[in-house]
């Protein structure tokens, strides 16, 4: 018979490994189920600079390592198994993965979320060597260059703005003749010297190792032009790794699992933390205290119970 968890976690990143950190501290039987590496999203970004502890830039990847040998110090174990099902209704709830089926009184989805693309030639080989997909995260490296934000939404607006403090030139290119943000923001923009390319949407690449120039489409005429650029910050939206719960935990229309500041969801004993949740700000450190606050009340409902 499988061993049961009295918490179990579904992915590694900073919020998977916070909680499973303090979920081992706190002496419960605590397992990390991730597919991939230690650390999600953040294994991917080479240059984090805005993580409290660490001045000056530290290695996703390594901070993800830390994270994952710092909870194991504590007692927790983890597991490199994708998961392939999940029965949240159950008691305990069961989740089947590629190296076996886990048992857990309580479940913490930490399955994160990943960036819109815009699936263009060389976007993928030009990731973080002039395409980026969080302004906050790496637009400190493009300080006085030009840069791209593509999209026209509120996060789109938001990137542009905070971009206009640290660059030279920052363009908002938009597939249509209105933005979908806060008509508020149109001032703000102006203010800030943000330049509004309508109609249009960014249709190819170029590159000489890094990023150089943002092929422009216009929607409306399939006139086609190049802006030079340094950057490209991709703002179109995230997609939730939320599919596994899908029809057992409530989510938003967007997809996101629906989970309050105390990370409880629609069901009793499963708890949603990090990206995958719905939340205004997804920062490394929202999704690491996401985890804390998850397992106060894992730790709550196990008394109860």
């Amino acid at each position: 018979m499988s061993k049961v968890y009295d918490i179990l976690i579904i992915g590694g990143g900073p919020a998977g490994y916070t909680a499973a950190l303090y979920g081992a501290r706190s002496g419960f039987a605590t397992a990390v189920l991730e597919k991939l590496s230690p650390g999600g999203q953040m294994a991917t970004t080479s240059d984090v600079e805005n993580y409290p502890g660490f001045p000056g830039v530290v290695d996703g990847f390594e901070l993800g390592e830390r994270m994952q040998e710092g909870a194991e110090k504590a007692g927790a174990e983890t597991f490199f198994a994708e998961v392939s099902k999940v029965d949240l209704l159950a008691d305990p709830k069961v989740v089947e993965t590629s190296e076996g089926t886990f048992l857990g009184r309580t479940v913490i989805l930490a399955t994160g979320a990943h960036p819109r693309k815009l699936g263009i030639p060389q976007e993928e080989a030009l990731v973080n060597r002039g395409v980026a997909y969080c302004a906050t995260c790496d637009g400190n490296f493009y300080k006085d260059k030009v840069v791209v934000v593509n999209g026209g939404g509120n996060t789109a607006v938001g990137d542009a703005l905070y971009l206009a403090k640290l660059a030279s030139k920052v363009y908002l290119v938009h597939r249509r003749d209105t933005l979908r943000a806060t008509p508020i923001y149109l001032q703000r923009l102006k203010d800030a010297g943000v330049e509004i390319i309508w109609n249009s949407v960014v249709s190819g690449l170029q590159a000489d190792k890094k990023l150089t120039g943002v092929e422009l489409t216009d929607v409306k005429t399939g006139e086609k032009r190049v802006l030079p650029a340094d950057g490209l910050f991709v703002a179109i939206g995230q997609l939730p790794e939320s599919s596994l719960a899908a029809g057992q935990v409530a989510t938003d229309k967007a997809g996101y699992i629906m989970a309050g500041e105390d990370t409880k969801t629609s069901v009793p004993g499963v708890f949603a933390v990090g990206d995958v949740r719905t939340k205004a700000v997804r920062q490394i450190i929202t999704a690491a205290a996401d985890g804390a606050v998850a397992i106060h009340y894992a730790e709550e409902y196990l008394n109860e119970k």
